[in-house]
């Protein structure tokens, strides 16, 4: 987990930010105050924010999932980007996390585009399965447990439509997954992930090294 891109000198990320970075005040002000949090290191990077806003603009996206809010700033970063009438659903099992980012999403005037749902992602998504809601999403930014990642991303693959996207966060993990000297379990997990993902022609696969590492695994359509 890092709030930078791994791997960059600070000089060069310092350039990077200072020739492309354009940051709404509200999203400086959220990671401002979140940086304050014991658990800051879990806010995505500014950088990556606006790079998945810029996606969902490019895919045309209407209806996305963001699973894990944390302090909110991924689910308000894609809701300023979606147009009038998008929707990000938005599951956090943490009630604290919950209550600070709609306090952030009320000031930026976008709690009408944001549904929150204050459980566990899991339940949330099968609840959404059981509902009818398969193939109805267009985008989904997964960035939550790890232990669960591979449960959520199934999941998603049923949710999004055939040519959505979805977002997987921290598969670079810091470095870690290319060490074979680290073997804790969460490590463990998400090469496991990347292997899968790696071999799963159910999708199109571009792994970004923004961020702690960002795969993008795009739904294939079905065949006929």
């Amino acid at each position: 987990m890092t709030v930078q891109t791994i791997g960059l000198e600070k000089h060069l990320y310092e350039y990077l930010l200072s020739v492309s970075l354009r940051e709404a005040e509200i999203l400086t002000q959220l990671r401002q105050e979140t940086a304050l949090q014991a658990m800051a290191q879990m806010q995505i990077a500014p950088e990556q924010g606006q790079f998945m806003a810029l996606l969902v603009q490019l895919i045309r996206a209407q209806k996305t999932l963001d699973i894990g809010v944390f302090t909110g700033y991924s689910s308000l970063v894609i809701a300023l980007a979606l147009p009038a009438g998008g929707k990000v659903v938005a599951c956090e099992a943490n009630a604290e996390y919950a209550a600070i980012a709609r306090s952030w999403w009320q000031k930026a005037g976008m709690v009408d585009k944001i549904t929150l749902h204050v459980a566990p992602a899991r339940e949330t998504l099968n609840r959404l399965i059981a509902a009818g809601e398969t193939d109805t999403f267009d985008f989904a930014f997964i960035d939550a447990d790890k232990s669960n990642y591979q449960h959520y991303y199934e999941q998603c693959l049923q949710l999004i439509c055939p040519g959505g996207v979805i977002a997987i966060d921290n598969v670079l993990w810091s470095g870690r997954v290319a060490d074979p000297q680290v073997q804790d379990n969460r490590t463990k997990k998400m090469r496991s992930l990347n292997q899968k993902l790696h071999q799963d022609s159910r999708v199109d696969l571009s792994l970004v090294p923004i961020g702690d590492g960002l795969t993008l695994a795009r739904k294939r359509p079905y065949s006929a």
